[in-house]
């Protein structure tokens, strides 16, 4: 369960310190929909996450009232930041490459306000949610130039940030590479379905970051996903030209990630 100490609802100062600026974030995820208050000064978690197991079947709906769920745990009235696994313009899904399909052409934002009460609320790719999160207060910190974010699990999740500035909704898992698609390439789960060892997995691995370095020549990739915590393991086996870091936000990214979107909606 959640701390019960600090109180969730809207931007509140805390005394004897400058006000310290709130938001809220949900990532949705294949097994579980987690949320929790963010600082966003300094992209922190105020106080416990609190996680739901993610419905199944994964229904917009079902999933709209977990995530309603794990809002009111907290008692958060203000807006709130919710991330979703594929392509959402204006708050409606346009794709659903490893979820329900019938997400597709949904208005995930109404969908999920209407469990609220008609609370605001900013919907956004999950990478593109991790990405944020971890050039503003992760591995990117600091870096200017071209930042590319890369999910390795199911399938292969991204992000491009130029300059603080993202760029919506890229889909770099699903480009061709070696005339197969990148995610079924070198998707984490590719190498757990085929037993590779790190050594064959990093050489799959490679071939992406080179076709996406070939195609927008970034100044830095950070790779996550759950693999990510073994980086040390195969991130030196990578012979591609661009410097590769861990993400280091780890499960935290896209909660913090939605919460900043909550703040700027980075999604118009």
């Amino acid at each position: 369960m959640t701390d019960p100490a600090p109180s969730p609802i809207g931007d509140r100062p805390i005394a004897g310190a400058h006000r310290q600026r709130r938001g809220f974030g949900v990532d949705v995820g294949g097994s579980g929909i987690k949320g929790g208050v963010v600082d966003l000064d300094t992209g922190a978690l105020i106080g416990e996450r609190f996680k739901l197991p993610t419905p199944s079947p994964a229904t917009p709906v079902a999933v709209a009232q977990t995530v309603a769920a794990v809002v009111r745990d907290f008692g958060w009235t203000g807006p709130l930041g919710v991330t979703y696994p594929g392509v959402v313009v204006d708050g409606v899904v346009r794709t659903a490459a490893n979820v329900d399909k019938s997400w597709i052409g949904l208005n995930a934002q109404e969908t999920i306000a209407a469990e609220l009460d008609g609370q605001e609320v900013v919907i956004l790719n999950d990478a593109d949610a991790a990405g944020l999160a971890e050039e503003r207060f992760g591995a990117g910190k600091g870096n200017s130039g071209v930042v590319v974010l890369l999910t390795f699990g199911t399938g292969i999740g991204s992000a491009v940030i130029h300059n603080g500035k993202l760029l919506p909704n890229t889909e770099l898992g699903h480009i061709e590479v070696g005339g197969k698609e990148a995610e079924h390439r070198a998707a984490a789960s590719v190498k757990e379905r085929k037993k590779w060892s790190m050594e064959k997995w990093a050489k799959q691995v490679t071939m992406v970051l080179i076709a996406i370095e070939n195609a927008l020549c970034p100044d830095l990739i950070i790779v996550g996903g759950g693999i990510s915590r073994k980086a040390d393991q195969w991130v030196p086996l990578l012979g591609n030209r661009t410097p590769v870091v861990a993400a280091t936000l780890q499960n935290s990214a896209g909660i913090v990630g939605a919460a900043m979107a909550s703040a700027t909606d980075v999604t118009r």
